[in-house]
């Protein structure tokens, strides 16, 4: 079944291209010039492989996905704990990776980098080592995740932002650009700053992705209750269960506060 697949990609695949044997190699695979592609790599059908694109180790890219130029998958992340272990990458569908940007796979034996499917991941972002990344993910130009940071879906990460590792950012949150990001990003919230400090709720981000308005204004009352009451993070939980409606909306906001391990985003009011 290996060699069949190659087979049928070889005429989409630059005479310059290193593609080693073992690769898995999808239907109508475009490869360009001086790509490399690993042993332990698996690319789904229709994807396109831009010129000097480097992917390595046991790295798995969907379907139809576009590596631009140079960009590189799969090495070895940047840990020091890191002993040569076998550890993976998984990419979704649809997915666009855009020049120099790098998904390094995990530390630990077993353990994986992820990256959901129809992100767009833009020229020069780092995904690093054991990160995962929801889905319709964007990261703009240069942003940066340290180790271990989870990305929910639909979230955005601005141009040049660092997030430390660990940090959580939650689903519809958007990070504003240059934000230096500490701690974990509440859904539906919009971070900026040096640190990041919440300044607001992401309306527009949450009525593309199709949230109910009943909805909405629950979160809107949670976000107050958080950011506006005076109460601590475990009482403003409390008090949430109490108070708000029942939404897949608002039951995410809450099991997200009820997960935070590095504290949330502080307001600007707070302390201020």
């Amino acid at each position: 079944m290996k060699p069949e697949k190659v087979v049928l990609s070889l005429r989409k695949i630059h005479e310059t291209a290193v593609v080693h044997p073992g690769a898995r190699i999808g239907k109508d695979v475009e490869i360009g010039p001086y790509a490399v592609i690993g042993e332990n790599v698996i690319i789904g059908e229709g994807t396109k492989i831009g010129a000097h694109v480097v992917v390595d180790g046991w790295t798995s890219i969907g379907k139809n996905c576009v590596i631009f130029p140079s960009a590189s998958i799969g090495s070895e992340p940047q840990d020091l704990k890191f002993v040569g272990e076998k550890s993976y990458v998984f990419i979704g569908d649809n997915t666009k990776i855009r020049e120099f940007a790098t998904v390094n796979r995990a530390t630990g034996e077993n353990e994986e980098t992820r990256v959901g499917s129809d992100c767009l991941l833009m020229a020069y972002t780092h995904v690093a080592h054991n990160c995962i990344v929801g889905n319709h993910v964007v990261m703009s130009n240069a942003a940066t995740l340290a180790g271990h940071v989870v990305v929910e879906d639909r979230a955005v990460v601005g141009g040049l932002a660092g997030v430390h590792q660990f940090v959580k950012i939650g689903m519809n949150a958007m990070v504003g650009g240059a934000s230096k990001v500490v701690q974990d990003v509440p859904p539906f919230v919009i971070v900026d700053g040096h640190p990041a400090r919440v300044s607001g709720l992401n309306n527009v981000g949450m009525a593309r992705a199709g949230i109910g308005l009943e909805a909405r204004k629950n979160i809107k009352k949670a976000y107050k209750i958080l950011y506006r009451s005076g109460l601590s993070l475990a009482q403003s939980i409390e008090m949430m269960e109490q108070d708000l409606e029942s939404y897949p909306e608002v039951e995410h906001f809450l099991r997200f506060l009820r997960n935070v391990e590095r504290g949330v985003c502080r307001g600007r009011r707070d302390g201020e």
